[in-house]
């Protein structure tokens, strides 16, 4: 909560140390926070939180939908139901503006605060649409323990944090892990990323028992290739659990 001193001092300190713009660099007025009103009037949102049926979820569950055919080509049926796989992305990434600086700041300059606040921004959006009512339990991908330890924090988890809190759901880190270091995707084709990550999670514990439907979270959406590797450890834990994605940034084609 504000107290009577909080701005004054805050004006204080912004003549010592000048808060800027993420996007932009354009120093930031005592009421902005890491992103200016500008950049905020023009940022390219996606709004498919407010869509059970986007993009986003179609890419994704085709994925799902590929894996299923595959277990059916083998002679193998699926446990339980496969639900439609939601999915929610804050906005569009693209890599020629501005606004990837959002995911890269998180990512590479361990901008935690901003990891928050545009998580709590996403999580927002996910509060109020009626599709992700049922949410009950949100993961973040976790990284192999040696780059979390190299990089000192798991953006995807500072970003599940941000998303839990207007959500008031339960965030957990202890349940999904990663078996071993894969090599970065980003400069790997859909195929071979979706190899590089096959098999690369695990199970470490069991879901609670009331867990009905899980929200894997994710700092950008690209094949959903990672994302699909992280459903499918969780699906093995047979339980008849719904997994739906989020994610702060979409790279729009």
């Amino acid at each position: 909560m504000e107290t009577p001193f909080c701005k004054p001092f805050a004006s204080v300190m912004d003549l010592i140390l000048p808060r800027t713009c993420i996007v932009c660099g354009r120093r930031l007025l005592v009421f902005e926070k890491h992103i200016c009103t500008g950049c905020l009037a023009d940022m390219p949102f996606t709004f498919n939180w407010t869509l059970r049926y986007n993009p986003m979820a179609d890419k994704f569950n085709e994925l799902i939908q590929n894996s299923l055919c595959r277990l059916l080509d083998k002679g193998e049926t699926p446990a339980f139901r496969t639900p439609y796989s939601l999915a929610a992305s804050l906005f569009f990434f693209n890599s020629e503006a501005d606004y990837r600086k959002i995911p890269y700041s998180i990512k590479y300059r361990k901008d935690i605060s901003s990891g928050l606040f545009f998580g709590h921004m996403l999580g927002e959006r996910i509060a109020a649409s009626e599709i992700f009512s049922d949410i009950d339990l949100i993961m973040p991908v976790p990284l192999f323990w040696t780059r979390r330890w190299k990089r000192g924090y798991n953006q995807a988890e500072i970003i599940a944090r941000g998303i839990a809190r207007p959500l008031h759901g339960c965030l957990r880190t202890d349940i999904l892990f990663r078996r071993h270091h894969t090599a970065t995707q980003t400069r790997l084709g859909v195929e071979e990323k979706s190899r590089n990550v096959t098999g690369a999670f695990g199970l470490r514990t069991c879901f609670p028992p009331e867990t009905r439907h899980v929200l894997l979270v994710d700092d950008v959406f690209t094949t959903g290739a990672t994302l699909h590797a992280c459903y499918q450890a969780i699906r093995s834990a047979g339980r008849d659990i719904a997994v739906s994605i989020a994610t702060l940034a979409m790279v729009s084609n």
